[in-house]
């Protein structure tokens, strides 16, 4: 097996690194140092990004400094190393006697077109100009700034925005966009997609956003009002209660907890959504149905258990809406060092094929593999028992 020196000259004097990150700091300070790899007159660098309470610092090493500096880092002021290269993922713990232990997976990132040097990465919505929603929200400066305490919520934004920008060719041209946004909170992400469809797509959408709190509700209305967004709306309510009868182009549910997030995939399913986001929260539905006796060594450990309950229900979510004709991905919303409720599921109908019928079988052989009864099926077959799917035709009408 490699040595840690040997994995950091595979990863920067020979240029396999995609990403990196430092963490769990020794003492109080810079929190976190991200690395990536950048163009920089002709030559590649490393750009190290370190993260303190109050600011972002940038230093951009060639390939045997950004090595050095790697090494000089692990032990002396983090713990914690994570690594994602062309070919491995390469997890780094630095012990209580100083020594590291590597654990090295299969690669799970693709590699990147290298970035030509910016200070800040290209965004959707770049520093330095301010944006109007996010300037009310207090992530931004008048002046366009991020404040250095919303610098990972301003991150969050455009990494959502980047994955909706990768579906949204696929919502319907000739009318406004409805969207339906389940849970919608502070609603950082809400006005996002209002801004994202009307300022830089310059199409016409019409959003309303739930959540239970109606102080909340009342400060984004007046925020929606203030800054001219006509055509988004707030409401107090929930994903049960809400009307069936209301069209939706897209749905979004971030966070919903436990089998909420079945309700809202349901819910959208129904209303025949074009895309559908979800990132799933406090799945313990599964945990105390899961049952399979050759997995028990692994099902025995409390913490072991929960983790595989939860990625079980995502499998059966995202199988489940294979069979009712949508593309699905699960994606990494935000980065894991942030909150390991990270995954998204993200689905685009695609009403030109038939899904096959070996989804289903492949759907009920799960399972029956892990003894689970999901919510998300006992709903559907609720939904088809009681003949409320609308049909199409239906739906456009509604929608004018």
């Amino acid at each position: 097996m490699k040595t840690l020196s040997e994995w950091l000259q595979s990863m920067f004097v020979d240029e396999t690194l995609i990403s990196g990150c430092l963490t769990s700091p020794v003492k109080k300070g810079v929190r976190r140092v991200d690395i990536r790899p950048v163009e920089l007159k002709g030559r590649t660098h490393f750009q190290f990004a370190a993260m303190d309470s109050n600011r972002v610092t940038h230093a951009n090493l060639l390939p045997e400094e950004a090595a050095q500096r790697t090494a000089q880092l692990l032990g002396a002021s983090f713990k914690q190393g994570l690594f994602h290269t062309d070919n491995a993922d390469l997890h780094v713990h630095v012990r209580k006697d100083g020594e590291p232990t590597l654990s090295v997976r299969p690669p799970t990132r693709t590699p990147q077109k290298l970035a030509l040097h910016n200070r800040t990465p290209e965004r959707m919505l770049p520093e330095g100009k301010p944006v109007d929603f996010l300037v009310h929200l207090g992530v931004m400066t008048q002046e366009g700034r991020v404040i250095s305490s919303m610098y990972d919520k301003y991150r969050q934004i455009n990494r959502y925005l980047e994955i909706v920008d990768d579906v949204a060719a696929g919502l319907k041209s000739d009318q406004p966009i409805r969207i339906v946004d389940f849970g919608s909170g502070k609603s950082y992400l809400t006005f996002a997609l209002y801004y994202y469809f009307t300022i830089l797509k310059q199409r016409a959408v019409r959003i309303t956003g739930l959540d239970l709190k109606e102080d909340v509700i009342e400060r984004c209305n007046g925020i929606a009002a203030a800054i001219g967004y006509t055509e988004l709306h707030f409401e107090v309510g929930d994903i049960v209660g809400y009307s069936r009868e209301l069209p939706a182009d897209m749905v979004v549910s971030l966070h919903a907890c436990d089998t909420a997030t079945d309700d809202a995939l349901t819910w959208a399913v129904d209303r025949g959504a074009q895309v559908i986001l979800a990132v799933p929260c406090c799945q313990h539905e599964l945990y105390p149905q899961i049952k399979n006796e050759v997995n028990r060594p692994l099902l025995k450990y409390g913490i072991l258990k929960e983790r595989v309950a939860s990625l079980v229900t995502d499998a059966l979510r995202a199988g489940w809406l294979e069979q009712q004709g949508y593309t699905v991905q699960v994606l990494e919303f935000i980065d894991s060092a942030h909150t390991p409720k990270n995954l998204m599921i993200r689905a685009s109908l695609d009403r030109g094929s038939k899904p096959p019928i070996g989804l289903i079988q492949e759907f009920a052989a799960f399972r029956d593999f892990w003894g689970v009864s999901p919510r998300i099926e006992r709903l559907d077959r609720d939904i088809r028992r009681v003949g409320c799917a609308p049909c199409e035709e239906n739906i456009s009408q509604d929608a004018n």
